[in-house]
């Protein structure tokens, strides 16, 4: 167990997802002319279900619950590209409405993130104070 119960880890790799995803969206938005350009999107669904079946251990309390592990190490996301589709006729699948949609959706993610991550920072500020 970390110094601070892994939160601020936890806050910290749920900003680095927000980050890659925002990332990825800003490249499809920028390619959104850009003749066979095939739109990138940051899944988290796919690396849990392949981390379950491989490396995940978690505390079993009793033997009744279900054993399963994964290895922290790795990036709880994957960048995928989405080849099967076509939008535009010039071969390029970068839907720019979706793009706009998911980037609003990202940013609230990201600044409750950050917005939650502030208030951690300040209750250990008021700890360290002596509760001033």
């Amino acid at each position: 167990m970390g110094l601070f119960g892994g939160t601020i880890h936890t806050l910290e790799n749920s900003l680095d997802y927000a980050t890659a995803k925002n990332r990825a969206i800003s490249n499809n938005i920028a390619n959104v002319d850009t003749p066979n350009y095939k739109a990138k999107e940051v899944t988290f669904k796919n690396v849990l279900n392949e981390t379950i079946s491989g490396s995940f251990e978690a505390k079993r309390t009793n033997p009744k619950h279900l054993p399963f592990s994964m290895d922290s190490s790795s990036h709880a996301y994957q960048i995928m590209t989405s080849n099967n589709t076509m939008y535009n006729h010039n071969g390029n699948n970068v839907d720019i409405d979706k793009e706009m949609a998911e980037l609003a959706k990202n940013q609230i993610y990201y600044r409750g993130l950050v917005d939650r991550l502030s208030g951690k920072f300040s209750s250990l500020q008021t700890v360290i104070r002596g509760g001033r």
